[in-house]
């Protein structure tokens, strides 16, 4: 899984989004609000990590269980399928 070229994040008044860049698309995306948990996985996601590494990169950050790293983890990547911000290429 990887992120979609056309989207970014960006701070605004202290709230952090992922807006899409190519206004131009057919298929335009709302900005999403990014927490510091969705700050994290993003951040690790555009540096390449797999589902495993995004469950290590929350276990470095937070002193959490493997199964809630694993619950956020997925909840996470469901947003951002459901929001179009994934593809399945590596």
């Amino acid at each position: 899984m990887k992120l979609k070229n056309d989207f970014l994040i960006r701070e605004f008044n202290g709230t952090v989004y992922a807006v899409q860049t190519d206004l131009q698309s057919d298929k335009k995306s709302d900005p999403i609000v990014l927490n510091e948990t969705g700050r994290i996985l993003w951040t690790a996601l555009q540096n390449g990590a797999d589902t495993a590494g995004l469950v290590t990169a929350l276990l470095s950050e937070y002193d959490i269980d493997i199964k809630t790293a694993e619950d956020d983890t997925a909840a996470f990547v469901r947003k951002l399928r459901d929001a179009g911000l994934l593809t399945e290429e590596k």
